[in-house]
């Protein structure tokens, strides 16, 4: 039987610290960066006073120490605290993780030491990382999927006792993207601008406050393809065109093929004709956002939304100046609009 532990979420590793559990070593992985600096920047401010942090508490970078050296720190004993802190940043442009090996097996016990490696992932086979599963915490932080953000704004602002409508969570998650840091930023920016008497987010708001349009952004895009609205897709393709400060129109590329890319993923679904079905076959929690793909079942053949996913990677291509000397964004997005709802 192995001893290797499960995977550990963010939720659940916050809360074992905020009781007062904190692992020998912390492997932080992956491509998102906020869940990594929560994190660690959690560690580097309650694991000791202020007092204790200037004996026993010691923050490098990677490319500033060998394994060896990050071993011998680790080893030693406190001065003057319960605990020793190694905080070991931008640790991807540390080498040799194997020479760690020894010491991930036997971990000093009053140590707490974390390596922080963004923009990438060790190899989960390494022995190294095995053995840090066995005696502490290895945590990939995953970039969001586009489809999750809506539900992490409204659970974000559940968090702070704030209420946000559907329209309003994908305006914010179109416009704003995964980029976390950024996202959670606004949204404390949105709270702040909230009166106490009506804790609600709508629309409206989010204009005045976040600056996207609530008539024309990438969500009612994606309701006009979806309802096959030739009208509004057109209106919405031409006011970006019109609208650069709203950004670039081709910023829509990725939320339409998001979209078509999904639509062709529930055709294979096992009933596509239940909700609930196709809700779990595309890993969404809430049977509201398989709606969409429902309508688009009956709204486009499996055939055209293949034809489709194709045509949107020879507008990305020509956005980019391939095969295309002169035909400008807004005309290349009317194309592909057309394209879609004819």
């Amino acid at each position: 039987m192995s001893d290797k532990k499960p995977s550990f979420t963010f939720d659940a590793i916050m809360r074992d610290m905020k009781g007062g559990i904190f692992a020998p070593i912390y492997i932080l992985m992956g491509d998102e960066s906020y869940y990594i600096d929560q994190i660690s920047n959690y560690i580097q401010t309650h694991v000791l006073s202020l007092d204790q942090q200037a004996f026993d508490q010691t923050v490098v970078f990677g490319a500033d120490v060998n394994a060896a050296q990050v071993a011998d720190m680790a080893m030693q004993f406190p001065m003057m605290s319960p605990r020793r802190v190694i905080i070991i940043k931008e640790a991807q442009g540390m080498r040799s993780f194997d020479r760690l090996e020894k010491y991930a097996e036997h971990p000093q016990p009053k140590t707490v030491l974390v390596f922080c490696y963004k923009n990438g992932t060790i190899n989960q086979r390494t022995k190294f990382v095995t053995s840090v599963e066995r005696v502490g915490v290895v945590f990939e932080s995953k970039k969001m999927k586009e489809w999750q953000l809506p539900g992490y704004v409204q659970t974000f602002l559940a968090k702070r006792s704030v209420t946000i409508d559907e329209k309003s969570a994908h305006m914010i998650a179109d416009h704003i993207g995964a980029d976390l840091n950024r996202l959670n930023s606004e949204l404390e920016k949105l709270i702040i601008s909230i009166p106490e008497d009506d804790r609600r987010v709508t629309p409206e708001m989010v204009e005045r406050n976040i600056g996207v349009s609530k008539d024309f952004n990438a969500f009612e895009l994606r309701s006009a393809l979806v309802n096959k609205d030739v009208f509004k897709a057109n209106q919405i393709i031409k006011y970006f065109d019109s609208n650069p400060k709203t950004g670039s129109v081709y910023s829509l590329l990725p939320l339409i093929f998001n979209f078509f890319q999904n639509l062709m993923i529930a055709y294979y679904a096992p009933n596509r004709a239940d909700q609930q079905s196709v809700s779990g076959y595309l890993g969404m929690r809430s049977v509201w956002g398989v709606k969409d793909y429902m309508t688009g079942m009956r709204n486009y053949t499996g055939k055209k939304t293949l034809e489709i996913l194709e045509k949107i990677r020879e507008t990305d291509s020509k956005s980019k100046g391939l095969d295309n000397p002169s035909t400008s964004a807004g005309d290349l997005m009317k194309e592909l609009v057309f394209f879609i709802l004819h």
